[in-house]
């Protein structure tokens, strides 16, 4: 117990400085994974008055983070009711220990996978900025390779002329000899990705209203939003190029510079039909944090019945189902106090 509150201790006094908003809430997850371990240790050494007003807590935490068909949460529910009576035995005290050592285990596990979503959509945010900064620069130094430009039409002062529309300035009238990938600028391509930027906004704080706050020490949702900023700016980019390409029928010609920046926008905002999976995903997630699926038949419910019917008729329990008690409890001394100090460690 005290390695475990000396690692929690010297996790919550570390200073990261600016690696906190990457490392700080895995130094918090550590404080309280082996605060937790220390409990179940400590759970084997209260008073047994003490553990026996304790049994309500540990079965409330066994159901929030535990199914329905677990073999620790079934005969904790079978028990329940004579601990809580104050008939604790030393088996009934080891069952607790295991049954709350098992449920900290499942919700470390829920926090982990929390934690590795965010480190995916991290990571997928970096990687998808890279490849918008890259773009930006390439159209930068090389304009007229990812040119941009529109010719719509003739210019109405010379039969010869054609109108260039670039999304950073419109040339009326040019005369012919030049290609039009000629005219684009440097900036074409980082203003097209800044207009997609725009729409992308707009659908953050659109998604803003789904958002619900979360006890996890994971910034999920913040994560989650952030990644459509990015991937709106090449989406914009993809979107015109297609257009640019006549991909699209009857989107080929954009007459002025302010339509291929309504464009430019429109598919920045149209990530979202892509990026709502991974809110939807992350909701989920979340929500799966404290809340274990439910079995088809409660076994639990089914297991408590059976007793009470027991004690109700006075029919003894068989010789078996002793044995597969006590098998399913173990020895009283091994508790698994040694894996949540492993966890706890790592």
């Amino acid at each position: 117990m005290k390695g475990h509150l000396e690692r929690a201790r010297a996790a919550a006094d570390e200073r990261f400085g600016w690696r906190r908003p990457w490392s700080g809430s895995t130094a918090r997850e550590g404080v309280w994974s082996n605060l937790r371990s220390a409990d179940v240790l400590l759970l084997q050494l209260v008073p047994g008055a003490e553990a026996v007003g304790r049994a309500g807590e540990v079965m409330a935490l066994v159901k929030r983070h535990l199914d329905k068909d677990d073999p620790q949460r079934i005969r904790l529910a079978q028990r329940i009711r004579h601990i809580l009576s104050g008939d604790l035995t030393p088996s009934d005290r080891e069952l607790m220990v295991r049954a709350l050592d098992v449920a900290y285990s499942s919700l470390d596990a829920e926090l982990a996978r929390v934690r590795s979503l965010r480190n995916i959509l991290w990571t997928a945010t970096f990687v998808v900025l890279l490849g918008v900064t890259g773009l930006a620069l390439y159209g930068w130094f090389s304009p007229s390779s990812l040119s941009l430009c529109f010719t719509p039409k003739a210019g109405p002062g010379d039969v010869n002329g054609l109108d260039v529309v670039c999304p950073s300035m419109d040339y009326p009238d040019v005369k012919p000899g030049k290609p039009p990938s000629s005219h684009a600028l440097p900036r074409d391509i980082l203003t097209v990705e800044i207009a997609g930027l725009a729409g992308a906004a707009l659908t953050v704080i659109a998604s803003l209203r789904h958002i619900r706050g979360t006890s996890a020490p994971y910034m999920l949702p913040l994560a989650s939003a952030v990644l459509k900023f990015p991937t709106g700016a090449l989406s914009a980019f993809l979107g015109v190029l297609l257009i640019r390409g006549a991909f699209v029928p009857g989107l080929s010609d954009l007459d002025s510079r302010a339509q291929v920046l309504a464009w430019a926008a429109v598919f920045g905002a149209a990530q979202h039909l892509v990026t709502r999976l991974v809110d939807d995903r992350a909701q989920m997630t979340l929500s799966e944090v404290g809340k274990p699926t439910g079995a088809t038949v409660d076994p639990e419910t089914v297991a408590v019945r059976a007793a009470d019917r027991d004690e109700e008729t006075g029919t003894p329990r068989s010789p078996a189902g002793d044995a597969a008690d006590e098998g399913s409890h173990g020895e009283p001394g091994e508790t698994s106090g040694g894996q949540r100090a492993e966890v706890g460690r790592a």
